[in-house]
């Protein structure tokens, strides 16, 4: 049995919000965003699906990360693997705003109306949106690349 660090129910948690068929740029992007959220000892939650999320989650668990993933359908073998808790919604599209509230600050990467729907989720719910090549719009603070969202991330939980 794998054993993560610390009692994971009081870790921060890094939302990775992005589409399922992004570019290169942006899939390498995604996976280095969940090596540095796991380097960082955060949890990374996201989606479960493909894409992002699965670039995410592969970085993540490169370096001993620990992914959730809230699923659309209603079984835990339809997410990718590398989740280490699949949570299953049979929501579909629904289920975005259980990403958001299951995060403490987001990270939206490349991504189409299902990642727009979560940044508004986001704004809703008063959470940070931080951006990577994805909607430019109000909420979402663009960065330039992976190494400057973590850094505004450890910022945001006071561990500059």
């Amino acid at each position: 049995m794998e054993e993560f660090p610390g009692d994971i129910s009081l870790r921060k948690r890094v939302g990775v919000i992005g589409g399922n068929s992004p570019g290169p740029d942006s899939m390498r992007a995604a996976e280095k965003m969940g090596e540095l959220i796991a380097e960082s000892g955060y949890v990374l939650v996201n989606g479960g699906m493909g894409g992002i999320m699965e670039a995410s989650a592969k970085g993540a668990k490169k370096l001993g990360g620990f992914v959730v993933s809230i699923l659309p359908g209603d079984s835990p073998s339809s997410g990718n693997s590398y989740s280490d808790m699949a949570i299953v919604t049979g929501l579909g599209y629904i289920r975005n705003p259980l990403v958001v509230l299951n995060s403490d600050i987001l990270v939206a990467i490349d991504g189409s109306y299902g990642t727009l729907s979560e940044i508004a989720y986001a704004k809703i719910y008063h959470k940070k949106v931080l951006g990577l090549k994805t909607w430019d719009i109000e909420g979402v603070e663009e960065c330039s690349d992976p190494g400057e969202v973590i850094n505004k991330i450890r910022n945001y939980f006071g561990a500059a």
